[in-house]
């Protein structure tokens, strides 16, 4: 696929993706979406790539959906959509559910406004970074909408609800202090540092460890979220850990721990991945 909403780069390991529409602040299109899909696809099909960082051209994130077609802009039936709602699938949503099944741990570093749709896909990304120039708001009410990309199941669970609720019902926007304060972004930095911190935070998930047990990892943790008792989480650890307890990693992990030298895990994702079907 051709990139135009996106630019797509590998460097030493770290795919980035970078949402490039600079002239609209980043504004979510149809398009943007197709084009994240095939991004978190090719990333997932290239071995060389560990980790993922995702970031904005010029000085917005995403700014939310693109409102160039006024007041229609959310009628889905008059730009040739279903005409049941029953049949539609929100585009966020859709980008959401493929960076959850991503098998490389996803870093959003969040370099300006992120609003709506714009913060909310990065809910289930791994860790988020934010710039001092960032600014925050699931404007949602404030459009006269619901929130999109699956966040009322994923922001409760990364803030809690009381602070969701008081995010998503005020629809304000807020600054990066107040997103650190309340536990949607790690940390925050001054604009220049932002894709460094990123970047040695993508190296550290990636370089010693190994890429099979992350996406199992990565899996399990967002699996668990649903699970109904901690036997469930147990009867799930208990099985991926007799199947990885025999594995060319666990063999090559143990024996570099006890050489003191770095490991060099020879087990591939695209290939010897087990079976993600992580649920009791």
């Amino acid at each position: 696929m051709t990139y135009e909403d996106i630019l797509y780069q590998v460097d030493d390991g770290v795919a980035t993706i970078t949402l490039h529409r600079p002239e609209a602040l980043n504004a979510f299109t149809f398009r943007m979406a197709t084009e994240l899909v095939d991004a978190f696809d090719r990333i997932d099909a290239d071995d060389d790539v560990r980790a993922v960082v995702v970031t904005g051209a010029g000085r917005g994130f995403c700014a939310g959906a693109d409102l160039s077609s006024g007041g229609d802009t959310f009628d889905i039936a008059a730009h040739g959509g279903p005409a049941a709602a029953e049949e539609h699938r929100d585009s966020g949503g859709a980008v959401v559910l493929r960076i959850v099944e991503s098998r490389k741990p996803v870093i959003a570093a969040i370099n300006g406004p992120a609003v709506g749709v714009g913060v909310t896909m990065t809910l289930p990304m791994d860790v988020r970074l934010a710039s001092e120039a960032a600014k925050f708001g699931f404007v949602f009410a404030r459009r006269g909408i619901v929130p999109d990309a699956c966040s009322s199941w994923f922001l409760p669970r990364v803030v809690g609800i009381s602070q969701a609720q008081e995010w998503m019902l005020t629809g304000r926007v807020f600054g990066p202090s107040e997103a650190l304060e309340g536990g949607l972004v790690r940390a925050v930095h001054p604009p220049e540092e932002l894709l460094p911190a990123a970047y040695a935070l993508a190296h550290e998930m990636s370089d010693l460890t190994s890429p099979v047990s992350v996406a199992l990892i990565r899996r399990l943790l967002w699996r668990g979220l649903g699970f109904a008792d901690p036997n469930d989480a147990h009867v799930v650890e208990s099985r991926l850990l007799y199947e990885r307890g025999r594995s060319a990693d666990v063999r090559e992990g143990v024996e570099a721990f006890l050489a003191k030298r770095p490991p060099r895990f020879p087990m591939r994702v695209s290939t010897d991945l087990p079976d993600l079907e992580v649920s009791p």
